[in-house]
Parts: C-alpha cells; sequence; structure tokens
C-alpha cells in the first residue's frame, strides 16, 4: 500500500508538472503568434494599397492577410517643348504687396489692414460679399460702403474672415483700407510638352510666384502666348542672366492657362502645338531610368528657332515626393555658354532629354555658377498636371 501510495504521489507531481510545461508552452505559442501578427502587421503597413505599373488594366494583388490594387498605366508620349512662350496671367482675388500708413481727415496716421491683421501675401477675394478681381473694384466696393468691411481672404491654403474699418484719407478724401494691391501678371518661359492625346501642355517646371511676396498666384485666367527672344542678357557668377522677349499674336494664344503650382504652369491648347526638331512625339522617362552623364535641353535663344544643346545630368536625386531640385546638370555645349554663359532666366521648362526619352526640365540656375542648375523629373509635373 505504501510503495502504490508513493507511485501515485509520483503520477500526481509528474502530472502536474507536464500541465506546467504545457501551460508555459501554450504562452510561449501564442506570444509568438501575437507577435508574428503583430510583425505581419507592421509589414503590411508598408505595403501600399495601390500600385502603379505599365500595361493597359487594372489587377488585384492577393497577398496574405491585405488586398492591393494594382493600377496599371498606359506608356506616355508626348511632344517635347523648347518653344519661347509668354505668360498672362489674371491673378485670382487681388494680392497684396504692401501695407501701408494713410492720414486720415482727423490728422492721424493709420493703417487699417495692418490693424486688422491683413498680411503681405494675402489674396482678397470678396469684400463683404462682393466677389473683386482687381485694384479698382477693391477701392469702388469700399468708397461705396464707407464703413465697416469683412474681407474674405485666402492665405496660403486657410480662408478667413477680416474685418476693419476704411479711413477717409486727407490726400483725395477717398475712403481706404491701407493696401497695396496687384491683380495680373505677366513673363517669359520655356515650354517643357504638349499632349496630342489630350491636347495639354506643360511649362516652366516650378511656380510663378509675386517678386514681391513669394506668394504662388493663383490663376484667375491666363493664356499661353506666342513669344519670340529678342536678345540674350549673359549669366555671370553673382548675377544671373535672361532672356528678352516679346509677345507676338497676342490676339491668338496657344492654350489657357488652368493651374500655377510649384511644379509648373498646365493647361490646354486650342491648337496642336508641333515642334520641328522631332516628327513623332517622345517616350517619357522616370526617375529610375535617369543616368548621370550626357543628356541635352531645347531651349530658344534666337527668335523663335529651338535647338539642341549639350549638357551633362551630375547628381540624380532619387525622390519619393515631388520636388523641383530632382536633378542637378552642367550645361557643356560651348555654343551654349557663348551665347548665355550657361543657364539664365527664361530657359526655366526647357525639357530635358536622355536616350531618346524626356526625363524633366530645366527649374533653376545657381546664382554663383552659372553653367549649373537643377531640374525636376518629368514624372513630379505629369502628376501635378493631373495628365498622368
Amino acid at each position: 500500500m505504501y510503495i502504490q501510495n508513493k507511485i501515485r504521489v509520483s503520477l500526481i507531481r509528474r502530472m502536474r508538472m507536464y500541465k506546467e510545461v504545457v501551460k508555459k508552452g501554450s504562452y510561449l505559442v501564442l506570444t509568438f503568434m501575437v507577435a508574428a501578427l503583430l510583425a505581419g502587421g507592421s509589414l503590411l503597413s508598408f505595403i501600399p494599397s495601390d500600385i502603379k505599373i505599365f500595361s493597359n488594366e487594372t489587377k488585384v494583388l492577393q497577398l496574405p492577410l491585405k488586398e492591393v490594387t494594382i493600377s496599371v498605366l498606359p506608356e506616355r508620349v508626348l511632344i517635347p517643348g523648347g518653344h519661347s512662350v509668354g505668360v498672362r496671367m489674371n491673378v485670382k482675388g487681388v494680392l497684396i504687396v504692401g501695407l501701408e500708413e494713410i492720414e486720415s481727415t482727423d490728422g492721424k496716421f493709420v493703417n487699417p489692414g495692418l490693424d486688422a491683421g491683413l498680411q503681405i501675401g494675402d489674396n482678397i477675394l470678396e469684400i463683404d460679399g462682393t466677389k473683386v478681381n482687381n485694384a479698382r473694384e477693391v477701392k469702388d466696393v469700399v468708397n461705396k460702403i464707407k464703413a465697416d468691411v469683412r474681407l474674405k481672404v485666402k492665405r496660403k491654403d486657410d480662408i478667413m474672415n477680416i474685418k476693419l474699418t476704411p479711413v477717409q484719407s486727407v490726400d483725395d478724401n477717398l475712403y481706404k483700407i491701407g493696401v497695396w494691391v496687384k491683380d495680373r501678371t505677366a513673363g517669359i518661359g520655356t515650354l517643357t510638352f504638349y499632349d496630342p492625346t489630350t491636347h495639354t501642355f506643360g511649362a516652366l517646371g516650378h511656380a510663378i510666384t509675386d517678386p514681391e511676396t513669394g506668394t504662388v498666384l493663383s490663376v484667375a485666367q491666363g493664356e499661353l502666348l506666342n513669344s519670340k527672344v529678342e536678345s540674350v542678357k549673359q549669366g555671370k557668377a553673382g548675377s544671373p542672366g535672361e532672356i528678352r522677349g516679346i509677345f507676338y499674336e497676342a490676339d491668338k494664344p496657344l492654350g489657357k492657362l488652368a493651374v500655377n503650382t510649384e511644379y509648373g504652369i498646365f493647361g490646354d491648347t486650342y491648337e496642336d502645338i508641333s515642334n520641328p526638331l522631332y516628327q513623332k512625339p517622345l517616350e517619357i522617362g522616370y526617375q529610375n531610368e535617369i543616368k548621370k552623364g550626357p543628356a541635352y535641353i531645347l531651349t530658344t535663344l534666337d527668335g523663335n528657332k529651338i535647338e539642341k544643346y549639350d549638357i551633362s545630368i551630375e547628381k540624380i536625386n532619387h525622390q519619393t515626393k515631388a520636388d523641383t531640385k530632382s536633378m542637378v546638370i552642367k550645361v557643356t555645349d560651348k555654343r551654349l555658354l557663348e551665347k548665355s554663359g550657361g543657364i539664365i532666366q527664361g530657359m526655366s521648362g526647357s525639357p530635358i532629354i536622355q536616350n531618346n526619352k524626356i526625363i524633366g526640365a530645366v527649374t533653376h540656375v545657381f546664382v554663383n555658377d552659372p553653367q549649373k542648375g537643377y531640374g525636376i523629373f518629368i514624372e513630379w509635373m505629369l502628376q501635378d498636371s493631373n495628365v498622368e
């Protein structure tokens, strides 16, 4: 009996030990499974829900625990630019480019706009519910009310309402709010591409900004015009050069300007745009296809004649987000160096071509070394233009 009891006790102890081992083992397995799931979830978070590749249809890729949609894009072909173009643009609303004190009829010096919180770079869209598009309309509405007004103002991406009280100026007896405004701008640049399929264009490779405020101007109305280069001011270290040109056939614009963005100006053409150097459109080259070394740009430095000029791509900044400084380029063509000294104002938008593909556009010059400058990837321009 004693031996049987001893055996029974031993068996009970072993059963308890076995249960404990199983219990601990279960915890370890459960912990491992939870860790695996968390790790898997973390890994899946890095897998995009939408993947774009080239083909002609959309597919759904089945991955463990996640469904990924593949948006398959067709290959793009574009007519390269290089044309000198003029841009005539009306600003949406009126842009504040300065604030001034006004001497009122009671002898005080005041600035209603500044006191109310207006800032240089703000766009006045409405005054007491009335839309304003130019300086004259601002003056007319303010002098019709002659009392407290409420301004609808756009500041960068924010819309706000600002209340202020105009004052009567001792100089001309007009009621004023203490702001200097502008409503239009114009300039010369270079066409980057024309899309023969959608009849859209892209140019400049960067935004049109107000030189006094640095504000990206919002488009109310604008047109792309034919331009003719009259003269070229050479660029030197510390002193950027520039293309000087004139608009012609202003009554027959090339297209309608739709948007002005950080990565170029874009719109629709009224007629097809051709390039005498290319009978057929070129494919676009994405950043993963670009190589350091020889390439060329298309630009106009004499009348309206587009020419090829050799450059070298010295640095490629691989990017996941759009930026105007995607590549560092250097002018190597002696003809271009003799004519302009390198990259100058007005060449922005000149298409960059490598291996017979449009890969980007000229955007900025190095002020202290006009032989060098930046270029933007063509994919960023297409993305921002909603062409792609």
